[in-house]
């Protein structure tokens, strides 16, 4: 596998992520593994469409899912890898305390109710944003103070962090003649959603294991601990 190879479409990225079986996004402490420092330099920050612009279709070929995975940095993970990280990361609750979980557990209710959901409607259903419409997951957020400073940017990463949600595609504002511009909006969803249910028959040690040996045999002459730090 040459891993120097650039990446020039959203089909390489899709590619290269099958062949490694993950795929950060940004540096990550390990030398060369991240599209950042695969891809060709048109792509990366230019006028170009690139890199910013493949995530959603790399996304919706379903084969490799998308979120904030590694150290609270996005990345790619494919789908033969899924049902392992799923079953250690939900093994390690990322939640400070008791008030932080149930938070937590209410933004993941109210997706799953939903289905999905951008960070704004999420903010109008638990009566975040005030005055911008009902509640339509009322019972779920009974309990949330309806308080406009609450951020639920730390709760949606500590949720991708703990695979229980996944980033299903990127929506675009679109200019007089349809064509998407600005930053892509999130779309958030439960993997099981996107991917069917992630059974990895083994217990969340037997799978820390089964990655980490992954991760050695990619990267033989990494430093433990940095591997480590992406498994999780």
């Amino acid at each position: 596998m040459n891993m120097k190879q650039r990446l020039e479409s959203a089909a390489d990225v899709e590619q290269r992520c099958l062949e490694l079986g993950f795929l950060p996004f940004f540096r990550c402490g390990i030398p060369g593994f991240s599209i950042e420092e695969m891809i060709a330099p048109e792509y990366w920050f230019t006028d170009e469409e690139g890199a910013w612009e493949w995530k959603g279709p790399v996304i919706r070929e379903g084969h490799c899912a998308y979120g904030k995975f590694f150290n609270r940095k996005a990345g790619f993970v494919s789908r033969e890898w899924l049902a392992d990280w799923a079953n250690y990361r939900r093994s390690r609750p990322l939640a400070p305390d008791e008030d932080t979980a149930a938070l937590d557990d209410v933004v993941m209710q109210t997706i799953q109710v939903e289905g999905s959901a951008t960070i704004q409607e999420l903010r109008r259903m638990l009566g975040f944003a005030k005055g911008r419409g009902r509640r339509t997951a009322r019972d779920l957020a009974a309990e949330v103070p309806e308080d406009e400073k609450i951020s639920l940017d730390p709760v949606l990463t500590r949720l991708q962090m703990e695979m229980r949600l996944v980033i299903a595609d990127f929506e675009y504002n679109l200019d007089r003649h349809d064509n998407p511009y600005g930053w892509g909006v999130a779309r958030y969803t439960a993997p099981e959603t996107l991917y069917g249910p992630l059974t990895a028959d083994r217990t969340p040690e037997e799978s820390f294991f089964r990655l980490r040996d992954h991760f050695c045999t990619l990267f033989p002459d990494a430093p433990a601990n940095r591997l480590l730090k992406l498994i999780g």
